[in-house]
């Protein structure tokens, strides 16, 4: 019997500072049980750290949600869909393999990566030749000590802040505050 994904359930309220966006998010993430909470994480800063696109690109008028995750390889990790169905925005975390990646390219006009973990200047060593060709990729560097933080967040049910100000995300809730400041790669 296959096991099933952890559900957890997070109000988001967003302050970005540095693009002018102010909302509130409810949020349902699913974690596949292979799925860490560190990971699961950096899938919701990646969100916050975007979200002000749901406006700048949308309008106000387009979805941004949460992908299949790892039970679905094909799939981005976060999505912004206009109303139309078309993906204007297509995230993942992670490491992943160079061609999935290029492929996202030709299906979103915008691909953004948020690697992590200490292996991850291994992985861009290897992959920066390959991903230099796609013009609407974008490659960030979550620091290994602000992200392994981050699963101290993790709760089943949350209630977190994000302020973005000057490029650098503070996420928290009413305990623990996390300064994270991405370094952009590509």
């Amino acid at each position: 019997m296959a096991l099933k994904s952890t559900i957890f359930k997070a109000s988001l309220q967003i302050a970005d500072i540095d693009h002018g966006y102010y909302a509130d998010h409810t949020l349902t993430l699913a974690r596949h049980p292979s799925e860490t909470d560190e990971r699961m994480m950096i899938r919701l800063v990646a969100l916050a750290l975007q979200a002000h696109k749901l406006q700048s690109v949308c309008g106000g008028d387009g979805t941004l949600a949460f992908g299949a995750g790892l039970s679905s390889p094909d799939a981005p990790d976060v999505a912004l869909t206009d109303f139309t169905g078309q993906t204007r925005l297509w995230i993942e975390v992670g490491q992943p393999e160079d061609k999935p990646l290029i492929k996202a390219c030709g299906k979103a006009d915008e691909v953004v990566l948020y690697c992590f973990s200490h292996a991850a200047e291994i992985w861009w060593r290897t992959m920066e030749g390959k991903l230099s060709r796609p013009q609407n990729l974008s490659v960030y560097r979550v620091p290994t000590a602000a992200s392994q933080l981050l699963a101290r967040l993790a709760q089943r049910s949350m209630q977190l802040q994000a302020t973005i100000q000057e490029g650098a995300l503070t996420l928290g809730d009413d305990a623990n505050g996390i300064d994270i400041e991405c370094v952009r790669w590509k």
